[in-house]
Formats: structure tokens, sequence, C-alpha cells
């Protein structure tokens, strides 16, 4: 099963599995597998279903039974897992079907061709003719008729076919989705940076810029998860109608969302970063549940530009760097990497 976390950074998994482990100790939950790929899925965000429930069985106090943890998984987790496992089923029985039609097929050539030969032979014997032409006009009906079920055949399996191709592609697009802010998620973050880094290292600017809501802690305890998540999927919104087409908007982890941004430089990327945070500062959000008008909301973001030849992570070190500056400068602000430079030259 592709669950979409194959190819996560080593650290970053290991962050969510840690969390996970803890927080199942706090709830004296057993360590077992199932349970374990339950709270991996809360703390990596990759099911939006799952967090609800779970922060609405911690917000009730509720104890997590072995009945309760054995329904999270047969609810949240096993579907997923009999997905993949039905679409291979389907795809296996097809291809089975497959073959059976082209041995059918193979077969039914072999036949017509003996009879159709058969038949020649005796009109060389001086057979009537009209009964040759009978029986040649007779094998070439049958051999239509049979032509014209396999085509049936083939084209009802052809569909099936595009069922499962489509399927596949949509399970593959969810693999690469973050569930709650419909961003990329970390694994197709990190396919697009291996991709754009070849034409950066060309000589193309490559800039990114990382954002992180100011105190969403605190604002996660004041008003709960379900409001912090409709917050975060608000800024992710905002993040992505402000980049352009061609850059990538991601879920980075935790409240933390980062574009990649080819064929821009570092005033063009932090330009935008200032658009994307006016914007953000000028939201009002409002309570669902009882058109409660909250606080506003501002983030905090760095900027950075790629360095030829320079290891992907080091980049996004350099922007994590700038961003946690932004947040000790005050926060609702921009720093790009240059003011790292100075930072560093004033200690």
């Amino acid at each position: 099963m592709d669950s979409g976390f194959d190819d996560l950074d080593h650290d970053y998994a290991a962050s969510i599995a840690g969390r996970a482990m803890r927080s199942m100790a706090e709830q004296r939950i057993p360590p077992t597998p199932t349970n374990f790929a339950v709270w991996f899925q809360y703390f990596a965000g990759s099911h939006d279903d799952l967090r609800n429930a779970i922060d609405l069985l911690i917000d009730h106090n509720r104890s997590f039974d072995s009945r309760t943890n054995q329904d999270l998984f047969e609810t949240y987790v096993a579907p997923q897992v009999s997905a993949v496992v039905v679409t291979s089923e389907r795809l296996h029985a097809l291809m089975g079907t497959a073959k059976e039609f082209l041995a059918t097929a193979i077969a039914d050539n072999h036949s017509q061709m003996q009879a159709i030969s058969e038949v020649a032979d005796q009109g060389k014997a001086g057979v009537d003719p009209k009964a040759l032409v009978g029986q040649l006009m007779n094998e070439l009906a049958r051999a239509a008729t049979k032509a014209t079920r396999l085509e049936a055949g083939f084209a009802e399996k052809t569909r099936e076919l595009d069922v499962i191709r489509d399927s596949l592609s949509k399970s593959e697009e969810r693999a690469r989705t973050d569930t709650l802010t419909g961003l990329a998620n970390r694994r197709a973050l990190d396919e697009f940076l291996r991709k754009v880094q070849t034409t950066a290292d060309w000589g193309e600017p490559l800039s990114v810029l990382m954002l992180d809501i100011d105190h969403f802690k605190t604002f996660n305890d004041n008003f709960g998860h379900s409001v912090g998540d409709q917050v975060l999927r608000l800024m992710a919104k905002v993040l992505r109608e402000k980049v352009r087409d061609q850059d990538l908007s991601a879920r980075y982890g935790g409240e933390e969302l980062i574009a990649v941004l080819p064929d821009a430089d570092l005033a063009a990327c932090a330009e935008i970063a200032e658009r994307i945070r006016h914007a953000i500062a000028e939201c009002r959000i409002t309570r669902r549940s009882t058109g409660e008008v909250l606080p506003n909301i501002s983030v905090s973001i760095g900027v950075a530009q790629y360095r030829t030849g320079e290891a992907i992570t080091d980049l996004i070190e350099r922007c994590d760097r700038a961003l946690y500056l932004a947040k000790g400068g005050g926060r609702n602000r921009v720093v790009t990497e240059i003011e790292l430079d100075r930072a560093g030259a004033a200690g």
C-alpha cells in the first residue's frame, strides 16, 4: 500500500512517530501496529475525519478502550488498505480475463483457418462450387459472430480498465495531497523540489517562502482544534491564491506552510510573501457554530533563495531560520535571508 508516507523525510517521520507514541502512552493505548497506524496518521495530518474523531474523544474525556481503538482503525485506516487490495484484485482478474480472450481468439483463428483450408481442398477435388461458396459463407459468418462477441468483451473490459486507471490516478493524487488543507503534502513537495533544483543549477533563480501562524497554539487552546483547522484551511487558501500557477504550495508540518517559487529571485519572492502576509492580516474569521467573530490572525514568513549546488535541506533550513527571526522580531512580518546575515554580523 502506498500511503503517501514512504517518501517522508526521515527526521520528520521520526518526529511524527515520537509524538504518536507519546500520545498513546498518555492515553494508555497499547502500542500495537494498528493503534500506531491510527495515531501516526493523526499527527501526520493525513486524514481530516480521523483527526476530528480523535479530537472529539479527547475533548469529551472519552477513554481509548480496545473497542474504541478498533473502531478508529476499521473506520478510518482499514478502508484505505482495502481499497488498494480491491483495486489490485480487480486488476489481476481483468488480466486473467484478457488472457482468456486472447487464447480464445487464437484458438478460433486456428479453427477457422483449418475450416477454410478444408473448403479449399474440396474445391481442388471438384466439389460443386455453389456448395463450397455456401460452406465458405457459413465459416465467415461464424468467424464474424465470434469476433463480434470478442470485441464486445474487450470493450467491456477496457471500460473496467479505465475505471481502475481512474481510481489509481485518484489514489495517487490523494497520496500527494494534505487532506486538511488541500495543499501538496511533504511527498509532493520533495518531488517538486528535486525537479526544480535541476533547473536552478543551470542558473535559473529559485526561492522559497515558509509561513507560520502566530500564536496558533494559544488560538487552538482557546477555541478548539476544529476552529484551528478552519483557520489553517483559510491560510492555505490565501497562500494558494497569492502564488503563481507555476509555483507549488504545500503543508510543511503542523501550522507551517511553504511555497516553492521557480524562476523567482529573493526580491520577487519577498514581494509575494508580503502580499500573503497582508491578505491574511485582513481576513476576518467567524466561528461557524456561534457566528462569533474571532481575533485577527497574523503570520510570520521567512524567505530564502537557492544557491547553486547547495543541498535543498540547506535552503529550507535557511528559510526556517528567517521565519523564526521574523517571530523573534515581533511576528506579523516577512524576513529574508539577507536579514539573517545582518543579525549574524550584529551578534
